[in-house]
Order: C-alpha cells, then structure tokens, then sequence
C-alpha cells in the first residue's frame, strides 16, 4: 500500500511539471547566464589563459546550482498542497504521512536531475563540456540531487505558508550557494568564510561534481563528500517526516484556522 501511494504522489508531481514545458526550459537560462555571463566577466579580470580554465572551474557549481534551485522550488508543493486544501485529501490516506514526503522527495530529485541532464546537453553541444565529462557527472548530480532535495523538504516541513517558504528558501539559498566554493576555491577565502564552508552541505555536493568533472580542483576528499552527503540527506529525510507525521502540525488542515496559531 505504501509503495502504491509513493508511486501515486510521485507521479502527480512528474506530470504537473513536466506539462510545464516552459519552466523547464526556462530554469536554463539562470545557470547559463552564470555561466556564460557573469563567468565571462569575472573571466575577464585574468590572464586570458586562464580565462576558459576559470570557465571550466565554474561549470560543477553551475549544475550544482541548478540541481539546488530544481530541488528547492520542487519541495515548494508541501506547502503549495498544504495552503490550497490537496493535502487534506493525502493526510486521510491509510499511510504514514512520512511516506508523502518521501514521495516529493523522489518527484523533487528526479526534476531536478531532468534539469541537470537538459543543462549538460547544452554545454556539450557548446563545446565547454566533454560528454565522457558530462556522463562521468551523472552520478554525482543525483547524490547532490538527492542532498538539495532534503534540504528543500526539510524546510517546507517547517514552512506554513508560500509566503513563509519563499522567506526562508531566499535567506537560506543565497548563503548555502555562494558560500560552497561553487564560484570560487575554498582554499582562497579566509577563515571565518572557510569554517562556514565547511559546515555547509551543499559544499560536498559541489566538490563531488568537481571530483567527477576536472582534476585537482576539489577541496575535499570523495570520501568525506560521500559520507557528509549521505549522513545530512539521511538525517534530514528523517527529521522532516517525523516533523510532518505530528499531527499538531496538521491541525489546522482539519479545523479551518489559519496555520501556526493554536
């Protein structure tokens, strides 16, 4: 029963973004401008021998980032279910509630990665991208994919309004991308920037793809990202459907009273 309404829930997600044909293909316009824009003018500022190997360097970030952006606003239906009424419909269902956020979990990591799969056929076809290259970073995109879609779900479980969600996912994306050594080494920041890298997630996503895509570029070992990776995104998938099983949580699903108050 369970696996049938993961299945069910998953696939409400698939078919409600993918008939959205334009958002896909709009989501590539962000990394490309960041890659191609902002990298060129960065890139400028070097030698200009060191131009496409700056360019090259930003190419795991810029996937990182899409994989982190598809993920977050994907975990965006807990709450968008949640304000308008679909998920009264979910909750009387006879599962564990925790099995709904595992359902947009999978529906988030497989959007995200459609996204990602879309971004590197484009850089290969641009010639910044090698496709042994691209094929090499699959794996890593779906971990990273994996690690954002936790993230995205456990702040949606926290979140109980669009309006709430869109406060916390811009305090907390800006900081968690910029501060992961996706734009630049980590090495070179100072200190108090480096602890805080080396706290944050996201930089373990970021220096897996950066493994997979070019050599002596990372920051960490594969093994520390697997193992910071794996831990976060098991934890959080737990804390977020403990948080999301409570039935204080759902309360206000039931009794028409606005969300947060008692």
């Amino acid at each position: 029963m369970s696996w049938l309404a993961v299945k069910a829930v998953t696939r409400r997600e698939l078919n409600k973004t993918f008939r959205q044909r334009g958002r896909l293909l709009s989501a590539m316009v962000r990394p490309l401008i960041w890659l191609l824009v902002i990298g060129s003018g960065v890139g400028s500022m070097l030698a200009i021998e060191q131009q496409s190997q700056y360019l090259q360097f930003l190419v795991p970030g810029v996937v990182a980032m899409t994989l982190l952006f598809a993920a977050l606003l994907s975990a965006l239906t807990l709450v968008y279910d949640k304000e308008f009424g679909v998920m009264r419909m979910m909750m009387i269902a006879p599962i564990a509630h925790g099995w709904i956020v595992v359902a947009k979990l999978i529906a988030a990591v497989i959007i995200a990665m459609v996204q990602a799969i879309l971004l590197l056929l484009i850089l290969v076809l641009i010639g910044l991208l090698d496709w042994q290259f691209a094929l090499m970073l699959l794996a890593p995109a779906a971990l990273t994919a994996v690690l954002c879609a936790s993230m995205g779900a456990l702040i949606a479980v926290w979140s109980h309004t669009l309006d709430n969600f869109a406060v916390i996912m811009n305090f907390v994306i800006f900081p968690v991308f910029f501060l992961s050594g996706a734009l630049y080494p980590v090495t070179q920041l100072p200190d108090l920037l480096r602890y805080v890298v080396l706290v944050n997630p996201f930089s373990y996503g970021v220096d897996l793809l950066k493994h997979a895509s070019q050599s002596g570029q990372a920051d960490f070992s594969v093994t520390t990202d697997l193992m910071v990776i794996i831990v976060f995104s098991i934890v959080a998938v737990m804390v977020a459907c403990w948080r999301f099983s409570r039935e204080s949580v759902h309360e206000p699903l039931f009794r028409g009273s606005k969300p947060g108050k008692k």
